[in-house]
């Protein structure tokens, strides 16, 4: 593999394998190349097992520089450019690494992560992801390294493996949003704020059925309002577009007043307004990320994970959250997982019962008249407001 591979190509290793090796009926048990071993790393700079690592940021770094300087991370995210601040963040304080870092829907990267499993083509060192199911289903099949970066005890015991195949380094809320000049006084503060007759065609959306996200939102305020609440809002001519930076990219750009179903800063000014409700649902959950056992990069990819975990990493968290219990978040806010309206047990749960996550995919696709031939609401024998 060159030396600086494209994009592209870091995302489609493997695929052409997969059909050769999953017509032989190849487990992915069976296809771990010896290539892709990690090499071996001398005891004096291990960690014990099942303890925190001991050693510094700058003695990592040393260490990642000896081992080749190279890391590669699939990020879960909407746009390619989504992590940019995360990679010169990274870049600054580790020049020398060369820092591959790859932005997809994480439903996509989990699909190639799996290939390239089976196909012994593995290209990410470190995976974090939405698709918080796949890092259960990984360490059970043995895929993941048990490692606890430094700071691990301080993390919530809810954004953590108890054996340290994965960790939360984020927390990431799901909300509504507003631009304060177009709506004024009165702004929305709960979901059924959203169904006034005045916010008709000036509602942009994302997608339920495409984002598990954000169709875990809408499920939470349909067991808090009832469908009788979506049916109303699909009455109000809801633009619906794909990924959940849609709605805020649409009320920052002056294109609609109101958004649903993406990610805010409860505290931030400005052109967007994302709601912190009082006891109206909300969405919340740890980003989790972990390192793959075969990666060719496990120093860095510790580094990595390090330093996402730092304290000074956790205290510039975009939304003043933090995953770590010792670190007090701004005045106005508490830490996310003492609001009890965040639901941050139940994402968890959901992404794993897949059966009812394609169920509410098709119901709600339905509901938002998002399948052919099913253009209003109507067709389900719902009146909207009845």
């Amino acid at each position: 593999m060159p030396s600086s591979p494209s994009r592209r190509r870091l995302l489609a290793t493997g695929a052409g394998a997969a059909l050769g090796l999953g017509a032989l009926g190849t487990s992915p048990a069976s296809a771990t190349p010896a290539a892709s071993a990690t090499p071996a790393t001398p005891a004096s700079t291990r960690s014990a097992p099942g303890a925190e690592e001991t050693r510094s940021l700058d003695e990592l770094y040393q260490a990642a520089l000896a081992e080749g300087g190279k890391l590669v991370v699939y990020a879960g995210g909407d746009t390619p450019t989504q992590q940019d601040g995360t990679k010169a963040a990274f870049l600054k304080r580790f020049p020398d690494i060369d820092l591959k870092l790859i932005v997809d829907y994480s439903k996509y990267h989990d699909v190639r992560v799996d290939n390239q499993l089976a196909t012994g083509t593995l290209v990410p060192d470190v995976v974090q992801l939405q698709t918080l199911q796949d890092f259960v289903r990984w360490k059970s099949q043995g895929r993941l390294l048990h490692y606890r970066p430094a700071g691990f005890s301080k993390v919530h015991e809810k954004f953590k493996d108890p054996q340290g195949a994965w960790v939360a380094i984020a927390a990431i809320g799901f909300s509504f949003m507003y631009a304060p000049d177009a709506v004024g006084s009165n702004a929305p503060r709960t979901p059924l704020d959203l169904l006034d007759a005045r916010w008709k065609g000036r509602i942009a959306a994302s997608f339920p059925h495409d984002d598990d996200a954000v169709l875990f939102l809408h499920s939470l305020y349909v067991k808090h309002y009832g469908w009788d609440f979506v049916a109303r809002l699909a009455a109000q001519d809801v633009r619906f577009a794909r990924g959940s930076n849609s709605p805020g990219d649409a009320v920052r750009a002056g294109q609609y007043a109101i958004g649903v179903g993406g990610s805010g800063a409860p505290l931030a000014t400005g052109p967007v307004r994302w709601v912190l409700p009082d006891s109206a649902p909300f969405m919340a959950w740890g980003q989790r990320a972990a390192i793959l056992k075969t990666a060719g990069n496990t120093t860095a990819a510790k580094l990595y994970l390090n330093w996402q975990l730092s304290t000074a990493t956790q205290q510039n968290a975009f939304n003043g959250w933090s995953v770590r219990t010792d670190i007090t978040p701004p005045a106005g806010l508490k830490p996310v997982w003492e609001y009890r309206n965040a639901n941050i047990d139940g994402f968890p749960r959901f992404m794993s019962e897949r059966a009812e996550v394609e169920r509410l995919k098709q119901t709600f696709a339905l509901y938002f008249g998002e399948v052919k031939g099913d253009p209003t609401p109507g067709f389900l024998g719902l009146r909207p407001g009845a």
